[in-house]
C-alpha cells in the first residue's frame, strides 16, 4: 500500500490584497528561476512568488490577465484559473470551461436555497485557454525569443465563439463529452470541467475532472496554432480530420484535479470529482507524451495525499526537486483547514517525496 511520504511544509506569503484569495488556490506551477506561479479560482489574475529561503516564498507579485489577453468579460469575473504550464518561454494557463451552480448560503431561508440550487450560469472568461510570454521571471504581451531573435512571442488564446470556444465547438458532438457539454451541467455536478494542464513541446493535455464515465477520467490531447495576431486555433491531429484526441485514464474513479510534466511521464493528482471529501491520490502516467488513442490506461500510483473534513482539497502539484534536492512534489490547497493560515497574508503547503 502507497503511504502518503511528507518531507516538508512550504510557508507562501502574498500581499494583504490577496489575504481572501489564499484560501483558494487552484494552480501551482514551479519555474527554473525558483518562482512559484499561482492561480486562484475567484479571480482573474496570476500570482506570482519567490523562493527567499528553503521553505519560504515570498515578494508576491501580481499579474493582470487583462494586461495581455483581452478577456471576454469584465476581469472582475472570474477566470477560474485550474492549470499552469511552462513550455518554450511560454506561460500557459487554462480556466474550467464549466458552468456552475448556485451554492446554499447559511444567512437564506430553505426555500431561497432550494431557488439558488435550480439556477445555472456560464461566465465567459472560464473559456480561456491562454499563453503568454514568460522571460528571466516577467510576464509580457510581446517579446522576442531569447534564443532565437527571429522568432516573435506573443501573448494568445484560444479563439471564443457563441459555445465558449473553439474547443468546447468540437466536443459537441463528440460521443463521450457531448452530451456533458450541450446539457450544460454544472462542473461540480459530474459535468465538463477542465483542471490540469501539462504542455509537452506543440502538445497540450487538459485533465478533465468531469465527467467521469462508469470511474474513467479523460484527459484531452490538442494542439494549437496562430490564426492571427494574439489568437489560436486547433489542429487537426487525427487522419479523419478530429482536432483533439481522448484518454481514458483509470482513478479509481476519481477525476483529475491537476497534471504535472515529468519527463515524459504526467503525474495526475486525482481527487472526488462531486463536491465532497474523498480520496487524493497522485499517480504517474509513463510515456503519456506519446499516448495511443482506443487503450484504457492504468496509471500507477506512486502518493496518498491526506485531505480534510471539508477542508485541505488539494488542487495543485508542481516538481520540487530543484529546491528540496530529492524527488518530490509541492502540494497547494483550496479550503485550507485553519492551522495551514498563518497571520494575516500566508498559508501553508506541503511537499511530499516521490519514490
Amino acid at each position: 500500500m502507497v503511504k502518503s511520504r511528507l518531507l516538508q511544509q512550504i510557508t507562501l506569503t502574498f500581499a494583504d490584497s490577496f489575504q481572501e484569495h489564499r484560501e483558494d488556490i487552484s494552480a501551482v506551477l514551479l519555474t527554473q528561476e525558483k518562482h512559484l506561479w499561482l492561480g486562484s479560482d475567484e479571480t482573474s489574475t496570476i500570482e506570482r512568488l519567490s523562493l527567499v529561503n528553503g521553505d519560504k516564498f515570498t515578494h508576491h507579485q501580481q499579474f493582470r490577465v487583462a494586461e495581455f489577453i483581452d478577456l471576454p468579460a469584465p476581469e472582475d469575473e472570474e477566470i477560474d484559473i485550474e492549470g499552469l504550464a511552462f513550455a518554450d518561454h511560454y506561460l500557459w494557463f487554462v480556466g474550467s470551461h464549466s458552468y456552475k451552480r448556485k451554492n446554499v448560503k447559511p444567512d437564506k431561508t430553505d426555500q431561497t436555497n432550494i431557488s439558488r440550487l435550480a439556477k445555472v450560469t456560464s461566465e465567459e472568461n472560464r473559456y480561456i485557454l491562454g499563453r503568454i510570454p514568460l522571460i528571466d521571471g516577467q510576464l509580457f504581451q510581446s517579446s522576442p525569443h531569447p534564443q532565437n531573435s527571429s522568432k516573435e512571442l506573443i501573448a494568445a488564446k484560444l479563439e471564443l465563439t457563441n459555445q465558449g470556444n473553439l474547443l468546447m465547438l468540437a466536443l459537441a458532438d463528440d460521443p463521450h463529452l457531448g452530451f456533458f457539454v450541450k446539457a450544460a451541467i454544472p462542473g461540480k455536478d459530474n459535468g465538463f470541467d477542465i483542471e490540469g494542464l501539462a504542455v509537452y513541446e506543440n502538445r497540450i493535455f487538459l485533465g478533465l475532472r468531469g465527467p467521469v464515465l462508469r470511474g474513467w477520467a479523460i484527459i484531452l490531447e490538442i494542439e494549437l496554432e496562430d490564426s492571427q495576431p494574439g489568437l489560436m486555433r486547433l489542429r487537426n491531429i487525427r487522419e479523419e480530420g478530429k482536432s483533439y484526441k481522448k484518454h481514458f485514464i483509470w482513478l479509481n474513479g476519481l477525476g483529475i484535479r491537476d497534471l504535472c510534466p515529468a519527463g515524459k511521464d504526467l503525474l495526475i493528482l486525482a481527487g472526488p470529482t462531486m463536491d465532497l471529501d474523498g480520496p487524493v491520490q497522485v499517480y504517474r502516467l509513463e510515456n503519456s507524451v506519446n499516448l495511443q488513442e482506443n487503450i484504457l490506461n492504468r496509471p500507477n500510483l506512486v502518493q496518498e495525499i491526506p485531505y480534510g473534513d471539508r477542508h485541505d482539497h488539494a488542487e495543485g502539484i508542481t516538481l520540487f526537486d530543484d529546491v528540496s534536492g530529492v524527488p518530490s512534489l509541492l502540494v497547494v490547497y483550496d479550503s485550507p483547514a485553519k492551522n495551514r493560515l498563518v497571520g494575516n497574508d500566508s498559508a501553508i503547503a506541503d511537499v511530499f517525496q516521490l519514490g
